[in-house]
């Protein structure tokens, strides 16, 4: 079934309509800080919900919470509609769901180091060639050896394994230099600083939980609030680099739809390609072209044409320029880029108009039924149907309670995974350590004991031997000294008178 067009802007009495089945053909929304961008993004937005095609976007300052309740006619608003001949919207809420990496002002968002992966990770850490390949072998290892990959404390334990590792692992995945390891740990504690440590971990986001209508099948916007996430760019960008590649590899190929399935809309775009490595460009690069196909949209907002590749600039068919300074060299490239990016239009001097527009006014340029960006016209964007003033905390936090994913995200959960496993090898391998040195510390003492008692079992063989030998020459000392004696004694008697009687008789009984 063809879905009707959409208006997005009205050019005298004409409205600008963008087709739906051409909207995933991504877009872009650019101008100066100041010239009405926000309002564009948020007429998008509210208009892709209405087609009940959920949209995701990043509130970078804080000023998109309003889209949860309806609008209100203001002096300034109806001054605006009377100028240009507008007709007021029809004022509503739309169903909103907050989110919020470090889960403050809403559901969190994490994921797994496994899901990002070493491409986007180096991207994020800025790492070199070297360390990329050092963290390349980390996760190579952890599959290998079927280690869950969760949080910053396992990716931490499975470098600190690999580097004590490295010489038993170099033949099959090459050097690992401790240096590089090193290295990678104090970038690791770096991010941690910046709050990664509630990025990485689980539940990890079910991004089909994106994916969501409501009762009234109007398409959830998903706001992602990024004032604080801001303040730490690398992982914003890598954050988004993240889900579009998540996305491209989950989705299944639908090819040409009636209408988008997602749509994501990234303000402050130029942050996303600030000094993205080769490989990561790449990767975005391919994303960025073959994701229409699985039925996303992608709409990157920034402040000059310039701060997106030419690459990617060229995927984007649906355009809303907003006004630009031509102050610096700089800036009259970016009026330049962006006036010659134009399908052209004979009744419109595209340069001299992107320099002269007021907040609110936009050159705008679409793609028609066979694709093919429509000339393009200077007009006023519409005006949101939602409340431009910010949610209350309390507002904020009622919404969020209500959320059809309310209670999912909230609890953090520790499961085991490579940090307790790596940690009770090391564990059971220092006890294993620490039992064969008790062992052989045992078997040398047994053994020393053996021969303590061996040499005192000796020592007393030798002692009884010279005590036998002793008594032995007491005995023969005593004998010859009893002898001796005797003797002696004989000898006296014989010389004495009784001696001298008792020999005559002695001698007289013999001679009888």
């Amino acid at each position: 079934m063809t879905v009707a067009p959409f208006p997005i802007a009205k050019a005298g009495d004409r409205l600008i309509q963008m087709l739906p089945r051409m909207a995933n053909r991504h877009g872009l929304i650019a101008g100066a800080t100041g010239t009405g961008k926000t309002v564009s993004l948020r007429v998008l937005a509210e208009q892709f919900s209405q087609l009940g095609v959920p949209v995701f976007m990043a509130d970078v300052k804080g000023d998109l919470s309003g889209m949860a309740k309806p609008g209100v006619m203001s002096d300034k608003l109806a001054q605006r509609l009377q100028d240009h001949g507008m007709t007021a919207p029809a004022f509503q809420a739309y169903p909103v769901v907050f989110w919020d990496v470090f889960g403050e002002q809403g559901h969190p968002v994490r994921t797994t180091m496994s899901e990002m992966g070493p491409l986007i990770l180096s991207q994020l850490m800025e790492l070199n060639d070297t360390q990329s390949g050092v963290l390349t072998v980390a996760f190579r290892v952890a599959d290998d050896e079927g280690l869950l990959l969760l949080d910053l404390k396992d990716l931490r334990a499975m470098l600190q394994y690999i580097a004590d590792n490295a010489g038993s692992l170099q033949t099959q995945y090459g050097n690992v230099s401790a240096a590089s390891v090193g290295s990678i740990q104090r970038k690791l504690l770096a991010l941690e600083e910046q709050g990664a440590d509630k990025f990485f971990g689980e539940p990890a986001l079910n991004l089909m939980d994106f994916i969501q209508t409501d009762a009234h099948n109007l398409g959830n916007i998903n706001i992602l609030a990024a004032d604080k996430l801001m303040q730490s760019p690398k992982l914003y960008a890598c954050f988004l680099l993240w889900m579009l590649s998540e996305l491209f590899e989950t989705l299944p190929e639908v090819g040409d739809m009636d209408k988008p399935k997602l749509v994501f809309l990234f303000d402050e775009a130029h942050l996303l390609f600030d000094d993205l490595a080769k490989p990561v460009q790449d990767k975005l690069e391919q994303v960025v072209r073959l994701i229409r196909s699985k039925g996303v949209g992608i709409y990157f907002i920034s402040q000059s044409p310039l701060d997106i590749p030419d690459s990617i600039l060229g995927q984007l068919g649906n355009r809303i320029q907003h006004a630009l300074r031509a102050f610096t060299p700089r800036d009259q490239k970016a009026v330049n880029t962006a006036a010659t990016t134009f399908r052209p239009n004979p009744g419109l001097d595209v340069a001299a108009a992107i320099t002269e527009m007021g907040v609110g006014e936009a050159l705008v340029s679409v793609l028609d039924e066979q694709g093919v960006p429509t000339p393009v016209e200077r007009c006023w964007i519409l005006p949101p149907a939602s409340n431009f003033s910010p949610l209350s905390p309390v507002e904020r936090a009622a919404v969020r309670s209500a959320s059809v994913v309310a209670g999912v995200y909230e609890n953090a959960i520790d499961r085991d995974s490579a940090y307790e496993h790596l940690t009770q090898r090391a564990t059971q391998a220092q006890q294993d350590a620490v039992n064969a040195a008790n062992q052989a510390a045992q078997q040398k003492a047994d053994a020393a004991e053996a021969k303590a008692q061996e040499k005192l079992a000796a020592q007393q063989q030798r002692e009884a031997q010279r005590e036998a030998e002793r008594q032995a020459r007491e005995r023969s000392k005593a004998t010859q000294d009893i002898l001796g004696a005797f003797a002696k004694s004989a000898a006296r008697s014989l010389g004495s008178s009784t001696g001298r009687t008792l020999l005559r008789g002695i001698l007289g009984s013999i001679l009888k």
